[in-house]
Formats: structure tokens, sequence, C-alpha cells
């Protein structure tokens, strides 16, 4: 699935994807396959993420449009 905010969370917090890659324990080809949508993100991943940016997983997959 593609989930376009992945990559807006991330360029609005001025990470780069290898910084991202790194907070996740994973390669930064991995976690740009995962935002361009050519492969699934695990939910633990998401977890992680919503965490980091402070939001839900809900508002990174497109579920809501509140950030929190």
């Amino acid at each position: 699935m593609y989930f376009k905010r992945l990559e807006d969370l991330r360029v609005d917090h001025d990470l780069t994807q290898k910084q991202i890659a790194d907070h996740l324990g994973i390669q930064r080809e991995v976690y740009r396959r995962y935002e361009k949508g050519t492969q699934t993100i695990p939910i633990d991943y998401l977890i992680k993420l919503a965490d980091l940016y402070k939001t839900s997983v809900d508002y990174i997959i497109g579920r809501t449009i509140r950030k929190l």
C-alpha cells in the first residue's frame, strides 16, 4: 500500500530516508520501498513512526485528517 503521508511527515520533519531507516533499524532501500508503496510496511514500524512524529497510525495511513 502507498501511504503518501510517510514521505510528507519525513520531509516536514527535515529527516532523510537514511535517518528514518536507521531509527527503524533497517536499510534505506527497504524504507524507500515503504514510502513508494512497493513493499508493505509492518505495523510495528508504523507504530514507531507514529511515535516519532507524535501522530497516530490512523493519520499516517490516511484514515483520519487530524495529526493530533
